[in-house]
């Protein structure tokens, strides 16, 4: 596997593929009250960087950062591809974000991730890469769905 991670203009029929199933998988597993996932206009909010991964011709992932403020930022829409999961892209993409997020002199990441079984491995994940559990963070606010995490750079 060639993994490139790139940014990604949101234009193609790929991420839109892969972003629209990453929503309707969300809204299909989450209440509606408890559903962050964004849609891919909420993606392209002038705040809000999203890499695309690509083995050879084959969108397999993607990963988000969104600016909270001068010092901090969250990662969004976490997705690896149905058919390629298993293979470390969301590490590859995780370790991507967080090189970036150094790179852009924030000092914190945050995330909000579900408390449902199918998400056990992203929160496994995410605890191998050093996120401790956090409060509720921006406009989150206390939901038994979901988990806070962050992580100090």
């Amino acid at each position: 596997m060639t993994l490139h991670i790139t940014v990604d203009d949101l234009t193609g029929p790929a991420i839109a593929d892969l972003l629209q199933q990453h929503v309707d998988q969300m809204r299909a597993i989450t209440p509606p009250e408890s559903k962050h996932a964004l849609d891919l206009d909420s993606l392209r909010a002038p705040d809000i960087t999203l890499w695309s991964a690509h083995d050879g011709d084959h969108l397999v992932g993607c990963g988000a950062l969104k600016h909270l403020d001068p010092t901090s930022a969250e990662i969004k829409s976490m997705r690896t591809a149905t058919g390629a999961q298993r293979r470390g892209i969301a590490a590859a993409l995780l370790t991507h974000l967080i090189t970036e997020a150094r790179n852009r002199g924030y000092h914190r990441l945050y995330l909000e991730t579900g408390t449902a079984d199918f998400f056990h491995p992203a929160r496994t994940l995410y605890q191998r890469f050093g996120f401790q559990p956090c409060e509720p963070f921006a406009d989150y606010r206390p939901d038994p769905n979901s988990v806070h995490l962050t992580l100090t750079l």
